[in-house]
């Protein structure tokens, strides 16, 4: 079974981190939610989560791939914090994503150069830098590493993890069982390399 590694600290963006975690669970992927420090997190909607594990008890195991969801100030508060930026110099060359505000914690330790990859459009400055090929497409999926526009493209976006880590015969399975609004089934765009 595939593992993900999804950290969340307050304030994340409610809808991105609920539909990935759902949406990998239903695939049966192994999904550990690693709060920042102790006890429920807040996500800036007013969802609260209760995590799987601290992020400091983690630190130490292996994960298929790290997701990072968007939201201000989650996204603020995992740029800050000293454990994500040891988490993404060892996922540099692995499997991993982010949606929203949070490909701007990419972008600010290097790890965009020479990508495609997509943002919140209000992100766009802070993500488009270097050698950075930007995309407006909802989902960019760039050898291993995914990104993401927003909320409204969290499902599409949380298919396309499936797909990577379980197949495309899992992601269709899935996806059957949301019974997907007629044309979100298929993203706006989708940019593969």
């Amino acid at each position: 079974m595939a593992t993900v590694l999804l950290p969340l600290a307050e304030g994340f963006e409610d809808l991105e981190a609920v539909a990935v975690i759902d949406i990998l669970r239903r695939a049966g992927i192994g999904v550990t939610v690693a709060g920042l420090g102790d006890g429920p997190v807040r996500g800036s909607r007013e969802t609260t989560v209760v995590p799987d594990a601290r992020l400091g008890d983690v630190m130490g195991r292996e994960f298929d791939m790290l997701v990072l969801p968007g939201g201000m100030p989650g996204v603020k508060h995992l740029r800050e914090d000293a454990r994500i930026k040891t988490l993404l110099e060892r996922y540099r060359d692995k499997r991993t994503a982010a949606i929203c505000a949070a490909p701007s914690i990419l972008a600010a330790y290097g790890m965009l150069d020479g990508k495609r990859v997509t943002s919140n459009p209000k992100f766009r400055e802070q993500v488009a830098v270097g050698g950075v090929d930007y995309r407006e497409d909802d989902v960019v999926v760039d050898g291993s590493l995914v990104t993401s526009r927003g909320a409204g493209t969290a499902i599409p976006f949380a298919l396309a993890l499936v797909e990577m880590l379980a197949g495309r015969a899992k992601r269709d399975e899935v996806e059957a069982g949301l019974v997907m609004a007629r044309g979100q089934n298929e993203p706006r765009k989708a940019a593969h390399g």
